[in-house]
């Protein structure tokens, strides 16, 4: 997996994402936009994982949370969907943490209360995405 791998999977995601928000619009409730997305995803050959359960390893234990990701692709990208006026600074907060416990390289918060998601989704990368090669 190399940097061009995760950026260009993430265009693929926010393609799909700009499709399901073009077909049902705004105002939907976020399982719909996260059943649809998956769907589009899977129909593209991609590996979808839907209210993924969040290991945590903290020292030599590993606890089981009640922590969910809305979606994972290739176990890669972790995508938060949102539908909400405004990403907080914690939904941002709680993207990073997914991605870091997962070792996740790059996370999306896309948010389908939106008239244009290509505007208003956010990218977020951290150190497995810098360590990949070019």
């Amino acid at each position: 997996m190399t940097k061009g791998d995760v950026t260009h999977l993430s265009y693929e995601i926010i393609g799909s994402a700009i499709k399901v928000h073009k077909a049902l619009g705004p105002g939907l409730l976020e399982s719909v936009y996260e059943k649809c997305l998956a769907y589009e995803l899977e129909q593209k050959g991609y590996q979808v994982l839907r209210q993924a359960f969040v290991p945590i390893n903290y020292g030599k234990i590993i606890l089981n949370s009640e922590l969910k990701i809305d979606l994972l692709v290739n176990n890669t990208v972790v995508i938060e969907l949102k539908t909400v006026e405004k990403i907080l600074p914690l939904h941002e907060a709680q993207l990073l943490t997914y991605m870091k416990l997962l070792k996740a390289p790059q996370g999306l918060i896309v948010n389908f209360y939106t008239d244009n998601i290509s505007k208003s989704y956010k990218p977020y990368i951290n150190k497995y995405f810098n360590d990949l090669p070019e």
